[in-house]
């Protein structure tokens, strides 16, 4: 059971990067961006093709992938803050729909459907817990998971621009008044998230099923780990994401219910959801 659980913290790792990126966007921006893990993957296409094809070496490849992820966020993050500035969340959160299966479709038509070559920019074992060897890619995804939400807890407690960000998503109009620019900003969380969303996917896909659905499709544990901190909490977002890859690999050592894995995340969102609806529930009841 324990060697299952160290194991499934590689995926932790990337689930927990990915629902951060969630929460951050649904907290600062307002949108459930569904094409969070698209972007990361399509720029990840990308240097496998800069690197395979256009014979760069593997850093410079990735470096214009990551970028090139966070410039497709961006872009969509232009038309939510241009056209959709005064939408509801729901209607912002939908709109990612369609980037999410454009992106897909022109992966396919540009890159293939098969899995990509993707070279490894890091490998390796990092160090051995019992008989279960970490590897440097477990150790990067969990400590930039942690990176990430400790910079931006400081970002948004302790700066000019934090205090502005914060204004921007509790209060819209008013900090819009008082000559907050919302447009920029906005943007700028959308290239972040973009970036960081890229990079994670760019150092997991040697190791993952990088085909473009199998990857677009990890949005659904990261949105299953950003559940757990109601896409507000990033310290319990990082734990949902830890959690929920520890039980995938319970799960997937265990022949006779390793087929809940492929289940899981589902499962994990339902159990949430039900919990979270538990009191009016009981109220009704009474």
């Amino acid at each position: 059971m324990l060697q299952g659980a160290l194991a499934g913290l590689a995926a932790g790792g990337l689930y927990a990067v990915l629902g951060v990126c969630l929460t951050l966007m649904s907290r600062l921006v307002r949108v459930v961006n569904f094409a969070q893990v698209a972007t990361g993957m399509f720029g990840a296409f990308c240097a496998v093709w800069l690197v395979t094809v256009a014979n760069w070496p593997v850093w410079a490849g990735s470096l214009v992938g990551i970028l090139i992820g966070g410039v497709l966020a961006a872009i969509i993050g232009f038309i939510a803050a241009t056209w959709l500035a005064e939408a509801d969340t729901t209607t912002r959160s939908a709109m990612t729909v369609g980037p999410l299966l454009l992106l897909i479709s022109l992966s396919f038509i540009l890159f293939g459907n098969k899995p990509l070559p993707f070279s490894p920019i890091i490998q390796g074992p990092a160090f051995t817990a019992g008989s279960v060897v970490i590897s440097w890619v477990t150790v990067a995804t969990v400590a930039l998971a942690v990176l990430v939400s400790v910079l931006v807890s400081l970002l948004l407690g302790r700066t000019r621009v934090g205090t502005q960000l914060r204004a921007l998503s509790e209060r819209p109009t008013t900090a819009e008044l008082l000559g907050i620019r919302s447009r920029p900003l906005s943007i700028a969380v959308w290239f972040v998230t973009g970036l960081v969303s890229a990079l994670v996917v760019v150092i997991v896909a040697p190791s993952q099923s990088n085909d473009a659905v199998s990857l677009s499709m990890l949005i659904v544990p990261a949105a299953a780990a950003a559940l757990l901190g109601g896409f507000r909490r990033l310290d319990l977002t990082v734990v949902g994401g830890l959690v929920l890859g520890m039980l995938d690999g319970v799960f997937a050592m265990i022949n006779q219910i390793s087929i809940i894995r492929n289940f899981l995340p589902f499962l994990f969102i339902v159990v949430l959801l039900l919990w979270r609806q538990r009191k009016e529930v009981w109220d009704a009841a009474r």
